[in-house]
């Protein structure tokens, strides 16, 4: 069998959003992602798992060229990434991304952060973005928090802001670069009913985490990445109770005992 292991729920083609074909990319000497094969489908909810340093977010952040490819293509909508300029702008206001850290402006409050990309870069006007982002605080619980600043809110409450203000360009898919790593664990909880609550709304979503009940509840595909490759994707139901390789096997060994 190939190094990558596929269960019958990886796409084959079809109505691909994102996909990544024969990546390559190096840190130094240090391989990265190894000849990295995916496709997601419109609507599909991809969580990406391993251990650390498995090359989990430079996956991630390859999707909206935030990290650059040595060799390969990865192409949003049937059009490949651009490399620099207005074409980059337009591809990130296509592709939401929720970080780690929170991101958002100090100095503006909740409704200005949310609103900002909408004005700034869709040409939306300010009343129209506004309403928008009334809209979006609410539907994430924090509508009420909008005239504050984000000192002013919990870790929970910013990393919820964070996914409202993605949400606000309306993109063709939403990247999540582990979004609870950085969270005290009462505050975990808010920030994956968001999350769950979009899977459900048909959102086309890339999540890496390291939240396994996440993945076993919302994800339409898990993908097992170590040292750098794909070793393996399938239904959760078929990746947690019956993977298919030793390296997962080892890996969910270690974290679903703890």
């Amino acid at each position: 069998m190939t190094a990558q292991q596929t269960g019958s729920s990886a796409p084959t083609g079809g109505d691909s959003l994102v996909a990544l074909e024969n990546v390559d990319k190096w840190f130094g000497e240090l391989h990265v992602l190894q000849d990295i094969n995916l496709r997601i489908r419109r609507g599909e909810v991809v969580v990406v798992i391993g251990p650390s340093g498995s090359g989990k977010s430079t996956l991630c952040r390859t999707i909206n060229r935030l990290e650059t490819i040595d060799k390969g293509a990865i192409s949003l909508d049937g059009q490949p990434l651009p490399a620099e300029g207005k074409a980059l702008a337009q591809l990130r206001a296509e592709v939401g991304m929720v970080f780690q850290s929170f991101n958002l402006f100090a100095h503006k409050t909740i409704l200005e952060n949310v609103t900002l990309g909408p004005i700034k870069v869709r040409g939306i006007a300010k009343a129209e973005a506004e309403t928008r982002a009334r809209e979006l605080l609410d539907r994430v619980g924090v509508g009420h928090q909008a005239e504050k600043y984000p000192a002013q809110l919990s870790g929970g409450q910013q990393q919820r802001v964070a996914i409202a203000r993605a949400l606000a360009m309306e993109p063709k898919v939403m990247l999540f670069d582990e979004p609870t790593s950085a969270l005290d664990p009462e505050m975990i909880k808010e920030v994956l009913d968001v999350m769950v609550d979009l899977a459900k709304r048909g959102m086309t979503m890339v999540v890496v985490t390291h939240e396994m009940g996440f993945a076993r509840t919302a994800a339409d595909r898990v993908v097992f990445m170590a040292d750098g490759a794909i070793v393996e994707e399938n239904t959760p139901e078929e990746f947690f109770g019956n993977p298919r390789s030793d390296r997962a096997r080892d890996f969910l060994s270690k974290i679903l005992t703890h």
